[in-house]
């Protein structure tokens, strides 16, 4: 954004003052840039089907013992051992592969 702020100075302020402001949006933006860089660079990536271990999910097809839930919008293949009927409030405990190990809520 102060990229383009800066070509828009550049092409409508009068000399010398398109340059100055053209300058400085530059020298900010590059350390916009960097500022970005060093704040993303220590995060960890957090993928894959471990992060739905502790969430609620809700049961789509009746789960005794194998079914499917409904967690985040997706729907996973799921076990659960005590049983859930279509509709019922679940919480995810683990996996196996893709297949969600689950328990009543």
């Amino acid at each position: 954004m102060l990229f383009i702020l800066g070509i828009a100075l550049l092409l409508f302020l009068p000399s010398p003052w398109n340059v100055v402001g053209f300058t400085i949006c530059l020298v900010l933006f590059f350390g916009e840039a960097l500022l970005w860089n060093r704040s993303m660079r220590g995060r960890k990536k957090v993928v894959g089907a471990q992060t739905l271990i502790g969430e609620e999910a809700t049961v789509v097809t009746a789960c005794r013992p194998d079914g499917q839930v409904r967690v985040g919008g997706e729907i996973w293949e799921a076990r659960c051992v005590a049983g859930a009927d279509s509709g019922q409030a679940v919480r995810v405990i683990g996996r196996q592969g893709l297949t969600l190990l689950v328990e009543l809520a």
